[in-house]
């Protein structure tokens, strides 16, 4: 890791609300996170938290348009547009909807895609540099980061199978050529090792149930 990419780090910051949580959940297509945002959101509950669960990019009115803007769109996007309209829909749902849940003790956000979502994605798949977008994250409120981070690792292989069983049909990225999607796991397992103290790297080649359990149990760890 260079050191300015290591510089840039001490600009983020997590919630400082007590019994406060903020979850993210990460991984390319197939990668099982709507699942265990459901097992997340069920096992929270019945702890006695007040949960909310959103998207990226949506979660308001103004984000779920930039979502279908970008996802339906019909030419390519500049990567530098691509990302600065992940990273508005991004501060709006932080300001709207976010950073005003943590406010309430005993709550929990989990959000389905984050700033790591943007970081391999644009930052790698995209060729503009995990420096670049951690420089546009660094002023409030982009800044913020969850608590943990758990970033369910696949195969290009098994997401292709996986995508495949589904049938529906291909969005914006998902229509990707194999190189992008390489690129972009790279991505992933990049900041895996960029933010280890935060994420939690999970394969996610195994049963659901597996899956759920590695969460259960490192999630008695960080509600401590």
């Amino acid at each position: 890791m260079n050191n300015t990419i290591q510089n840039l780090k001490t600009f983020y910051r997590t919630p400082v609300t007590p019994e406060s949580f903020f979850i993210s959940l990460e991984g390319i297509e197939g990668s099982g996170k709507t699942t265990q945002i459901k097992h997340l959101e069920e096992i929270l509950k019945k702890k006695g938290y007040r949960v909310m669960t959103l998207r990226e990019p949506g979660g308001t009115e103004f984000g779920e348009k930039l979502r279908e803007a970008i996802l339906k769109s019909s030419m390519p996007l500049h990567p530098m547009a691509e990302c600065h309209l992940f990273l508005a829909s991004r501060a709006q749902l932080l300001k709207e909807k976010i950073l005003p849940f943590l406010l309430v003790p005993k709550s929990v956000v989990i959000l389905d895609r984050y700033i790591d979502s943007t970081l391999a994605y644009q930052g790698k798949a995209r060729k503009l540099g995990i420096q670049t977008v951690l420089e546009l994250h660094r002023h409030d409120p982009l800044n913020l980061l969850p608590h943990r981070t758990y970033f369910l690792d696949i195969s290009l292989e098994t997401s292709h199978e996986r995508q495949l069983k589904r049938g529906q049909e291909k969005d914006y990225f998902e229509s990707e050529k194999t190189e992008f999607y390489s690129n972009l796991i790279d991505g992933y397992r990049e900041m895996a090792n960029l933010f280890p103290e935060r994420i939690l790297k999970i394969d996610a080649s195994v049963s659901p149930e597996a899956v759920a359990k590695i969460i259960d149990e490192d999630l008695e760890k960080v509600l401590l």
